[in-house]
């Protein structure tokens, strides 16, 4: 009787590809952030008045093309009161993708406005500029749209479109630090951009979050909505508009000054490696990288995000990934549930942020369908994250090895159940 051997998948007790092997860690830090950490410490001014906020904010308003930077505790706040300082009333309807965190969708909630889900491109996952004229009503004031995975959007079909109904563009660039349009930074296209620092993210200080514009009026709103409603220059007791308290720590700041020193030589080993990885994936059969569009003159790479065909491997993506992760490549399936089909928007559970679910009898997002992302969301899409990218050539070589072997053996797969 013939002895039956292992499997070549490593999921099916065959040897991984990477074995022992790992990917760089995230975040990423050395002395440089411990000293000035100490430095902070030790001043005694750990919060409003030290000179750390002050001195980001003036670099990375530069950095990103833009005259002014406002820094806030998180990239959920700079998104809501972005759409605030722009003077949007309650009710008005703000589009966004329905593929990305759900904070692109909530921020508009809580500024008391209703957001309108467009569709994304198939081939960026960016939103679709024909999906967002074909949403606007009379109703709508503003577009947020999403730079994903530091990949910009249309930035000029949108910024045309936003020109002709008269819209305000806030750029939700939390993917995106340091990525280009044509040369352009983004942040700096619209009329306010909006980063997240969380600790995920390129350039992160475990939490904290900054608007950019080249708008000082809205800057300036910003800034007292940040400030509990002062304005510069004005007595600390006097509270010009209505706002709470979204300052930045000088300890998240002096770790921001200190990595965004870094984040060009990142970004670089990182478009590089994700360069590389697409002309390497784009020759296995049922695998496609996102396009990179010309006008995506610098992509910023948070995430590395590819196209899986469920119908050309024979097996549904779970059972893909989870072979590819025995393999020992961090991989997943990201935004597998659309924001308008998580729980709290399908039962409108909005507390008492807006006053318009009671009024608007005919809002049901259960009604809401964007063909795009739901097949991104549901079977098609797949993630690495961006610290995958900061790793060797040879590491490039070793994702692209385990998903063809998982290609090569995908016949073993086809009973599988976890």
């Amino acid at each position: 009787m013939a002895v039956k051997t292992k499997s070549a998948l490593a999921l099916l007790g065959g040897q991984k590809i990477r074995e022992g092997k790992k990917f760089p860690a995230w975040p990423q830090y050395g002395k440089n952030e411990a000293n000035g950490l100490l430095r902070v410490l030790n001043s005694g001014v750990w919060g409003y008045g030290g000179t750390e906020t002050e001195k980001f904010e003036k670099a990375f308003a530069e950095y990103q093309h833009c005259k002014y930077c406002v820094t806030m505790t998180n990239g959920s706040n700079t998104l809501r009161n972005a759409l605030l300082a722009c003077g949007i009333e309650a009710g008005a309807e703000v589009i966004v993708p329905p593929y990305t965190f759900l904070a692109t969708a909530t921020s508009v909630i809580e500024a008391n406005c209703v957001p309108v889900f467009a569709d994304i491109d198939p081939d960026t996952y960016c939103i679709d500029p024909k999906q967002i004229e074909a949403a606007i009503t009379p109703r709508t004031k503003a577009i947020i749209p999403v730079h994903l995975g530091g990949q910009a959007a249309d930035m000029d079909k949108i910024m045309k479109i936003a020109k002709k109904y008269k819209l305000y563009v806030i750029e939700d660039c939390a993917h995106a630090h340091g990525a280009e349009y044509k040369g352009k930074r983004v942040g700096s296209i619209g009329d306010i951009g909006s980063f997240s620092f969380q600790s995920s993210k390129n350039l992160c200080s475990g939490e904290g979050g900054a608007i950019v514009s080249n708008n000082k009026e809205l800057a300036d709103k910003c800034w007292s909505i940040q400030n509990c409603g002062r304005v510069r220059d004005g007595a600390w007791y006097q509270h010009e508009n209505l706002g709470s308290n979204y300052r930045l720590s000088q300890f998240q700041a002096v770790i921001l000054n200190e990595q965004l020193k870094k984040l060009d030589k990142e970004t670089e080993k990182r478009e590089q490696n994700g360069t590389y990885l697409d002309k390497k994936l784009s020759l296995i059969p049922g695998i496609r990288p996102l396009a990179r569009k010309k006008e995506s003159t610098r992509l910023a790479y948070h995430l590395y995000l590819f196209r899986y065909d469920a119908k050309v491997f024979g097996i549904p993506r779970k059972t893909f990934l989870a072979a590819l992760t025995a393999e020992g490549i961090p991989a997943c399936e990201g935004y597998s549930t659309l924001i308008y089909q998580q729980p709290f928007m399908v039962k409108k559970q909005f507390a008492s942020f807006t006053e318009w679910k009671h009024t608007n009898k005919s809002l049901d997002y259960t009604k809401t369908k964007c063909p795009v992302a739901e097949k991104a969301a549901s079977g098609e899409g797949c993630w690495m994250h961006q610290s995958v990218l900061l790793g060797t050539k040879k590491d490039m070589d070793d994702i692209a090895a385990a998903i063809a072997k998982v290609y090569e053996n995908r016949k073993e797969l086809t009973n599988y159940k976890k």
